[in-house]
């Protein structure tokens, strides 16, 4: 009897490899499409009959996009960043059997891409939508919100991350009333408060009886999440009566004057909150965006009154709150039994005495912040760690604490997210994590904590065994050096995010270092970095940007750089990498940490580099040309 034996991969049947093939992501698929013709020609095979598309770590072209997707009614999830996409893309994204759609900085879609949707994706039940129309020259007209909401019949979860406050007040309410009986989750990126009052208020109806409430417009909603110009007691008290089956509810405002009583929250606000007794989840926060303001006209009665109705609370996040005392506080760790996340920003009289008594609770919190609350000092940290199961502990802004805090903290093997920006912290603090949690971190953030040298680099990673740390922010530390990152590349630690900027001693040498770095035997230089920030590093010159240029750091895509180092330099460097998100203007690169860190998925970015291999195999020797021509121009200038 023969054998029949295969020696390469690419001699199996194709139905087979096919099989294979379908169970990966788009970007694995497209890595095996360059290794091969077989895996190639198998690969754009099966692109027309995947289930789910998925690139939101590179914003493709239009012309990608073509290639990329075929027709294909099998499609039923779609998640696109659009940043180089328009109106003219929309018949090609948009099918009739998606059921889910998430499209990220839509900024050059006008309108029509609401109604198309509603016209063309009937049974779509989850749908994102961010920046749309942001761009000048595009506008959002209420037919197209109309013809969405009515079209898509079946949606359960909206997301709408631009601003609908345009929209006129009088046709607002009745193209809601269009929406999905099914809706359960609703998100707006922006909206007045007045607006919000005015769809949820059940008026009475034009053919009922003063007695006869019109029923809500969104009666299944159990999530809501809004920005809104003012947080209001009317606001609050409509959306607490209104949506009786709430178990989540999101509120985040950001003043532009200070608001009158008429448009603040008080404590007859907090006290309407949860009147059906089924909410869970409570975020209330001001934002300091645009003004230094506070909920100033909530103290501890307040949030007494709202603890009466919350004790099966799971996580409460308060913002601005700056009139509320020890008390307060107090009071919603001893009331809510079940809560397990707790945020508290700006909390300016929140001490130590909170803490005190925490162990008679039976409290087994996992999720701590308290950013910017000053008046905590090691003491309240050190009650705080009994409870071992902390997994986040984001103490940004709190600087009154210092190496005492860490010994404590580094008894918590369970953290995964460790954030200590602008503490007193000192390398002798560092030490204690050493031992213990660094094993366990994947996000640590040690922005602004000016004792520290680059000694903490050392002691943290010497002899560690293999770690897990992904994030890494070393950001407006005076005395980090080229030394602190030799060190750092030399352990090998597979680092996706690292934020170095303020940092005036990093140089070139860095930039050398890290793109020769290798964080196991299977990768290539640098292959981990997905993110690296180094804006306004005093030592970086045109050199680093040789370093930077392919194939170092291939798995890079984001960069944040001063752009007056040589303008000319950073723009060929963004022709050379099509899909490298260059920053110069010293704005922030990625995303707030605290919204991703319940997400355990970890993507695989190196794959992405292939997949403009495959799309764009041959381009890049003129951009590299291109490149080194912007570079003898800069040397003809320092001459």
């Amino acid at each position: 009897m023969g054998s029949w034996r295969v020696e390469r991969l690419d001699q199996l049947p194709t139905a087979l490899l096919a099989t294979i093939m379908t169970k990966l992501d788009v970007s694995s698929i497209c890595s095996l499409a360059v290794t091969c013709r077989a895996f190639n020609s198998c690969a754009s095979h099966i692109l027309s009959f995947l289930p789910n598309f998925h690139i939101l770590d590179i914003s493709p072209s239009m012309e990608l996009i073509k290639s990329l997707l075929p027709p294909n009614s099998h499609l039923q999830s779609l998640k696109l960043d659009c940043g180089q996409l328009n109106d003219s893309s929309i018949e090609l994204l948009l099918r009739p059997s998606l059921q889910e759609l998430c499209f990220h900085n839509c900024a050059d879609f006008s309108g029509k891409l609401l109604s198309e949707i509603g016209s063309r994706c009937k049974d779509v039940r989850s749908l994102y939508l961010g920046s749309v129309a942001e761009k000048r020259g595009r506008a959002i007209h209420i037919s197209d919100l109309e013809e969405l909401l009515g079209g898509c019949t079946q949606l359960e979860e909206l997301n709408l991350m631009f601003d609908l406050s345009p929209f006129l007040r009088h046709n607002f309410a009745r193209v809601w009333a269009l929406a999905s009986k099914k809706l359960t989750s609703l998100e707006i990126g922006y909206i007045s408060s007045v607006m919000v009052t005015e769809l949820l208020s059940p008026n009475v109806g034009p053919h009922q009886y003063p007695n006869q409430i019109r029923p809500s417009i969104l009666p299944a909603i159990q999530k809501l999440s809004l920005a809104v110009d003012y947080i209001t007691d009317t606001m609050v008290g409509t959306i607490s009566k209104g949506l009786t089956l709430l178990t989540h509810l999101e509120l985040r405002d950001a003043p532009l004057i200070e608001p009158r009583v008429t448009f603040d929250l008080t404590n007859s606000g907090l006290q309407q909150i949860n009147q059906h007794g089924r909410l869970k989840h409570l975020s209330l926060v001001r934002s300091q965006e645009f003004l230094s303001t506070y909920f100033k006209r909530v103290n501890d009665l307040g949030i007494l009154l709202m603890a009466d109705k919350c004790a099966n609370m799971e996580s409460i996040c308060l913002g601005g709150f700056c009139r509320v005392t020890d008390t307060g506080f107090k009071t919603i760790l001893h009331s809510c039994s079940s809560l397990y996340k707790l945020k508290v920003c700006h909390g300016s009289q929140l001490t130590d005495l909170v803490f005190h008594d925490i162990a008679a609770t039976s409290l087994s919190l996992t999720h701590v912040s308290f950013r910017w609350c000053n008046l905590l000092t090691n003491h309240a940290i050190k009650s705080l760690v009994r409870n071992t199961h902390l997994k986040v502990l984001d103490l940004r802004g709190c600087k009154n604490l210092g190496d005492e805090a860490l010994a404590a903290i580094g008894s918590l093997c369970e953290l995964k997210m460790l954030q200590l920006d602008n503490s007193d912290i000192s390398d002798v603090g560092i030490a204690y994590l050493q031992h213990g949690i660094i094993s366990s971190l994947v996000s640590l953030s040690v922005r602004g904590c000016k004792k520290l040298t680059d000694k903490c680099i050392s002691v943290l990673f010497d002899g560690s065994s293999k770690l897990e740390l992904q994030e890494l922010d070393l950001s407006n530390l005076p005395n980090l050096s080229d030394n602190g990152v030799l060190a750092l590349a030399k352990s090998r630690v597979p680092i996706s995010e690292l934020r170095m900027r303020q940092c005036p001693l990093i140089g070139d040498t860095s930039i050398m270092a890290l793109a020769s770095m290798q964080a196991d035997d299977d990768r290539g230089h640098g292959s981990n970095l997905r993110l690296l920030d180094l804006y306004n590093c005093g030592g970086i010159t045109q050199l680093s940007f040789r370093w930077l240029k392919k194939p170092y750091f291939p798995s890079l895509r984001w960069l944040g750089v001063t752009g007056s180092v040589n303008r000319d330099i950073v723009d060929a460097l963004a022709r050379n990498r099509p899909f490298l998100h260059v920053a110069c203007h010293g704005e922030e690169l990625g995303t707030d940490p605290w919204n991703n860190i319940d997400s355990s998925y970890m993507h695989d970015y190196e794959e992405l580099d292939e997949l403009e291999q495959w799309l764009q195999e041959g381009e890049w020797d003129s951009d590299d040309e291109e490149m080194e021509d912007a570079e003898d121009d800069a040397d003809v200038v320092v001459e």
